[in-house]
């Protein structure tokens, strides 16, 4: 079976690490290797770039400046984790992937997506995940979820206003629609068990 990369997307408190964990777990038990990693991060030289742009004790970014660092590091994370990995017949499971820079930065933040993809061209190739899961939560399901997951602490970007996250969830959904064969759009509400049978529902295709 060839190697697919899966990118799992969405605003905050939508589930994306939880269902890329079930994911691993489910391809383990298909006997397919595969590779679970995050953005920003994934590499040591991304993960310092995580520390910089997430931590809200460190000063704020610019947009400009952001994107900039996003794409960093992606550019290192594509080099030394993801694509070794697909080379080696890996799959790559990402909590996060370049759509989320179009949404946050792209979208969100105002710089527009042809920044976002030029930015993606020249660091990492123009790489895209083989399929997108998308995964959309009302926002009082998802605001309960981040007050149990951060306890109030959200980190930088997380803690903008709803007006930016707004902002966010609708570029996702126009993603959505522009790409159906790419992106897949999975109901994140109920258990993590109900979600994630909606998640191989979506990759049905590859996992008979």
């Amino acid at each position: 079976m060839t190697a697919k990369f899966i990118a799992f997307e969405g605003g905050e408190g939508t589930g994306k690490s939880t269902q890329a964990q079930l994911l691993a777990e489910a391809l383990d038990a298909r006997g397919i290797a595969c590779t679970v990693t995050r953005e920003p991060g994934g590499t040591p030289g991304a993960e310092a770039i995580r520390a910089l742009l997430l931590d809200p004790a460190l000063p704020q970014f610019g947009a400009h400046a952001e994107a900039l660092l996003f794409a960093a590091a992606r550019a290192d994370h594509v080099a030394q984790r993801i694509r070794p990995a697909l080379e080696a017949g890996s799959w790559v499971i990402c909590d996060r992937f370049v759509d989320s820079s179009r949404a946050y930065q792209g979208a969100a933040a105002g710089l527009g997506d042809e920044a976002i993809l030029t930015l993606h061209r020249i660091g990492s190739g123009g790489l895209l995940p083989d399929r997108v899961i998308l995964l959309e939560a009302s926002s009082d399901k998802t605001a309960s979820r981040i007050a149990r997951r951060d306890g109030g602490a959200a980190d930088k970007i997380g803690g903008r206003a709803t007006t930016f996250h707004n902002a966010v969830a609708s570029a996702f959904r126009a993603f959505a629609d522009e790409e159906p064969d790419r992106i897949a759009r999975v109901d994140a509400e109920g258990s993590p068990q109900d979600v994630h049978r909606r998640v191989l529902a979506a990759l049905a295709g590859w996992l008979q």
